[in-house]
């Protein structure tokens, strides 16, 4: 029986982890949960799973969820709830669910008391991969991934193993890339479109900041840099691949030319159940694949011109430091301004380039560094 806390557990990642807990009770115990606002349907949880931690960091749902939770049920509250429930004793597994920057501090207080991560927020390992994994060498914790991608990535190496004689017998790795609502709408003028249009996600259902990333493909740019610090391989290895079935998740080429793909069913919940009964795996409640049913799959280069973002996450990667930290707090704040619609979609990349071009990098960064930086990055935003 693993022990299990889930950060982010009104989400769509947190819900369906719960699903997943919910079809292997004889496996998985849910012991905490954390919620930014949504503390009525925390509380739910909490009853339907027998939690009797809960955390909220809002200081004002925290006290509103204090006066209604039942007896026997611990409101924990602000960020050090959320810490707090992050490093609890006795766990596990925690699974990082938690959206945007605010993922990093639980992340690390997680793995830095030895405790595995199963981690969806990307933002913690693109603005501090190398605190982030430096923590996890030095406590034994693992990092295992929840992205599609990323499962699918890490699924193909464990299976066929890392290396032979010590040395690296990856060619690379592929990521694939539904394209979002815009990839394969070369007509679509991405000056022009909705809110509405570009969260109309064609396969998967998520929230409204990763779907707009989606439809920038910045979540590609984000995801590159992400396997950069979960495998430990260097950007020129990362490709990235357009495959609008989303039946091929990921794929890792080998040196001799082979090639392994993870192949499901559009469902977040394999990925989140892989990551939560690793090494195990169990048969739950997920859907089957039946390529006979599937037709043809499809795949094609991005368009590099088309969709910026991609070069961007690589530039900001390769500089180092704090860009990709600056990169992440300014493309949170453009999300934000587009979904306001305040800037067009096409704006979101023009502001966070040029927040990196006016950003002074500091090489090696701390923590607080790090969140200074991305502090600097939002305040200029909010300025302009």
């Amino acid at each position: 029986m693993k022990k299990i806390v889930v950060l982010g557990s009104t989400g769509s990642i947190g819900e369906n982890a719960l699903k997943v807990v919910d079809s292997l009770p004889d496996k998985l115990q849910v012991v905490a949960l954390a919620v930014n606002t949504n503390y009525e349907r925390v509380l739910e949880q909490a009853k339907q799973f027998g939690v009797k931690i809960v955390a909220v960091t809002d200081p004002v749902k925290a006290a509103e969820c204090a006066k209604v939770a039942p007896a026997g049920v611990e409101v924990l509250c602000g960020d050090d709830g959320l810490e707090a429930a992050a490093a609890l004793d006795d766990v596990d597994i925690v699974v990082c669910a938690v959206v945007g920057m605010a993922g990093l501090k639980p992340t690390m207080a997680a793995v830095s008391r030895g405790t595995d991560v199963a981690i969806a927020t990307k933002e913690a390992l693109v603005a501090a991969g190398g605190l982030v994994t430096e923590a996890c060498k030095k406590t034994g914790a693992s990092l295992l991934p929840i992205d599609s991608e990323h499962s699918a990535l890490f699924q193909c190496l464990t299976t066929a193993g890392r290396a032979t004689n010590g040395v690296s017998n990856v060619k690379r790795l592929i990521l694939t890339a539904s394209g979002g609502p815009f990839a394969f709408k070369p007509d679509v003028d991405l000056e022009r479109v909705s809110v509405k249009e570009a969260l109309n996600h064609p396969r998967w259902s998520m929230g409204p900041k990763v779907t707009i990333d989606s439809a920038t493909m910045m979540n590609k740019g984000l995801e590159i840099i992400e396997a950069r610090w979960l495998f430990d391989l260097s950007l020129d290895k990362i490709d990235v691949i357009l495959h609008p079935e989303s039946i091929v998740h990921s794929l890792v080429e080998f040196v001799d030319g082979s090639m392994l793909a993870q192949m499901s069913l559009p469902d977040m919940r394999l990925a989140i159940q892989y990551a939560l009964t690793y090494p195990e795996r169990y048969a739950g409640d997920l859907p089957a694949l039946n390529l006979a049913e599937m037709g043809n799959l499809h795949f094609s280069e991005p368009d590099m011109d088309r969709f910026p973002c991609l070069r961007i996450a690589r530039e900001a990667s390769l500089r180092g430091g704090t860009m990709p930290t600056v990169m992440n707090a300014a493309n949170e704040v453009a999300v934000a301004a587009f979904l306001a619609e305040k800037i067009s979609l096409a704006g979101i990349w023009r502001m966070v380039e040029n927040i990196m071009e006016r950003h002074n990098v500091i090489d090696n960064p701390d923590l607080a560094e790090v969140f200074a930086a991305d502090k600097w990055a939002r305040n200029i935003m909010i300025k302009r």
